[in-house]
């Protein structure tokens, strides 16, 4: 992983291969490190800043060597955009954006400073975690199955990241949030690989191993907290709790269900307790209700919740939240065959329910039940769910977008309030009472699809509710953002993005 430091020095006396500052939108180079630099190359700055126009856009980048004049090889200037606008996402992005722009300039070394610190009160830690989490995420890449020729190529990669500031307060502020930005990515970066692997290795059984070596003497987490255990539950097990939803889903398949439970209980006496539930269904065909072949090439992602689930477990130790925190998932794989479950089926839920199955492509919902049933009897404070759930909450509210709806406003205030600091888009929907009509069954309690086209991602959020009682509860339909067709910000590549993992992360530590 990228080494990103930050020290006490003068960044324009740092040998290294790029340095970059920035400005914001029509400012001047007057005063402060960008004037400073300006004078050492003797007005040079000022000179290409004309030249090529640079206004200080928002991601505008101007490079140009330094010839010799300074311990830099080559200055960039990055704009910083409007600083009315300016917050700790933007940072996000231009943290992104830096890496990327200087992995194209192949610069191994590369200074930079804490930018924007005191714009409209942003921190050092603040600026520095920012920074931090647009840099290495924006550095993924998933290259697992490339082949040889691809691997004989040289890929090029940043090296080492400096951040130099002068004001040693600053320095170990800002290395505290650097330390958490690591731990986040990597739980993020986890995340991105389980959902980016290929279905036909990311089986129930394998997702449920890597969540299981959490918790092994030998694992990060375990090692240095110890505070990290799991219990797995087979299918026969499952069957024993009376997990019949989940276990109809998995039916079809040639690999068994599989359950995990992840526990992190801090040192100290633990404030609340707070369940994590994940979608784990590993690949979705649609079962008999089989989807058009297009509808299945991203299907590896419908394992994203739970990806998301074991991600922050890995964190959670570093992280250290003075919360009891469970995580559950119930990994199934939806195929046809001559054993899957079948429209018109019933079955019932761990907790007494009963559902007519009128489409086995809504089959996330039904192992969401049994997962959702198990979770309510932990008796929390709070249950989270994330599912990719629904194509109509994409319709809604599009790929940037995630949907909260939830029997607890406390609950969903707290979610979206972490969802804003952590950059990750979150909206809210209503759990719309009068729409349950639009899920009852006329066989069954109820049905696991609405009627018609109308109001899908709230009937799926309707039908959940029937599984948590009168804990609080949020379901959050994530659709949407977990899986990226196309790089919409620097920090996302191409496949799962790990959402989530900083949403969550950000809810626990402020509890």
């Amino acid at each position: 992983m990228m080494n990103i430091s930050i020290k006490q020095a003068q960044v324009i006396d740092q040998p290294c291969d790029l340095l970059v500052l920035s400005l914001f939108q029509s400012t001047t180079i007057t005063g402060g490190v960008v004037g400073e630099l300006n004078k050492c190359l003797e007005g040079a700055l000022a000179q290409a800043i004309k030249q090529d126009r640079f206004e200080g856009k928002f991601g505008e980048w101007l490079i140009f060597p330094t010839f010799g004049k300074m311990k830099a090889k080559k200055i960039a200037l990055i704009g910083l955009g409007d600083r009315s606008a300016f917050d700790l996402d933007a940072l996000r992005k231009i943290g992104a954006h830096i890496l990327r722009r200087s992995r194209e300039a192949k610069a191994e070394r590369v200074t930079t400073i804490l930018h924007g610190v005191g714009t409209a009160g942003l921190l050092a830690r603040d600026v520095a975690q920012a920074l931090g989490e647009g840099m290495w995420l924006g550095a993924y890449r998933f290259h697992t199955y490339k082949g040889v020729n691809f691997k004989k190529k040289e890929q090029f990669e940043v090296r080492e990241i400096l951040i130099c500031e002068t004001e040693r307060v600053k320095v170990v502020a800002g290395e505290r949030g650097m330390a958490e930005a690591r731990v986040l990515s990597e739980g993020v970066m986890l995340a991105r690989d389980l959902v980016n692997t290929p279905s036909m290795e990311m089986t129930p059984s394998r997702l449920a191993e890597v969540a299981q070596s959490l918790a092994r003497p030998g694992s990060p987490p375990a090692r240095r907290a110890g505070r990290i255990s799991v219990q797995m539950l087979s299918a026969a097990k499952m069957e024993k709790l009376g997990m019949r939803a989940a276990l109809v889903v998995a039916q079809g398949s040639q690999h068994p269900a599989v359950g995990v439970h992840l526990i992190y209980r801090p040192k100290q006496k633990s404030k609340k307790k707070i369940v994590i539930i994940g979608k784990a269904v590993t690949f979705d065909s649609g079962g008999l209700s089989l989807k058009p072949a297009d509808g299945m090439m991203a299907m590896k992602c419908d394992m994203a919740g739970a990806a998301t689930v074991i991600g922050l477990f890995q964190a959670l130790p570093k992280l250290a939240p003075h919360v009891e925190v469970h995580g559950i998932f119930l990994a199934v794989e939806n195929m046809p065959s001559g054993t899957a479950y079948r429209p018109g089926d019933v079955v019932k839920a761990m907790n007494g329910t009963t559902i007519e199955v009128l489409n086995t492509d809504a089959e996330g919902r039904v192992t969401l039940a049994d997962a959702l049933s198990y979770a309510s009897g932990l008796k929390p404070d709070a249950m989270i769910d994330l599912a990719t759930l629904t194509g109509a909450c994409v319709v809604a509210l599009g790929d940037d977008l995630s949907a909260i709806m939830s029997n607890d406003r406390k609950l969903t205030d707290r979610l979206l309030a972490s969802a804003k600091e952590a950059g990750e888009g979150l909206w809210e929907l209503p759990l719309f009472q009068p729409y349950q009509e639009l899920i009852k069954s006329k066989i069954a309690d109820i049905k696991n699809i609405g009627g018609g086209r109308s109001a899908g991602a709230i009937t799926a959020g309707l039908f959940l509710s029937h599984f948590v009682g009168k804990i609080p509860w949020a379901h959050l339909d994530i659709a949407g953002p977990a899986y990226a067709e196309k790089e919409t910000r620097p920090d996302i590549s191409y496949g799962g993005t790990g959402y989530g993992v900083r949403l969550l992360a950000r809810y626990l530590q402020g509890l």
